[in-house]
């Protein structure tokens, strides 16, 4: 029984991890429209910083990463995009809320490597 509570553990996390992600991507776009001085430099901000941190997610921290990292560099990169997201929150003039996804997406991450399921045997 333990094990399946584990299981739906890390499936709810997943979940979470995956609405984070999206929501991580929302506060890159709105930093780069809201910095941008003018229409070109805004709309480049606005798309190009989430478009940025979703290719170097998908390259190296993805599930099916295109070049996999150790768990250390995997963890590296999660936090250089988090990090990002949250210094971006506080530019935005949320402070309060830059702390709390900070701790969110802190705490999101360990549970999903603490609760990881080993890999599946190979016959």
């Amino acid at each position: 029984m333990a094990k399946s509570l584990f299981s739906h553990l890390y499936t709810a996390n997943e979940a979470v991890a995956f609405l984070l992600e999206i929501l991580v991507l929302v506060v890159l776009s709105a930093w780069g429209f809201s910095t941008g001085h003018g229409g070109a430099e805004a709309i480049l901000l606005g798309l190009g910083m989430p478009a940025l941190a979703a290719v170097v997610w998908g390259l190296f921290a993805a599930p099916r990463a295109r070049f996999p990292l150790p768990l250390a560099g995997t963890l590296a990169v999660k936090a250089a995009v988090f990090a990002a997201a949250v210094a971006a929150l506080a530019a935005l003039g949320q402070p309060a809320l830059a702390v709390a996804l900070g701790l969110v997406l802190i705490v999101n991450t360990a549970v999903a490597v603490v609760f990881k399921p080993p890999p599946a045997a190979s016959e």
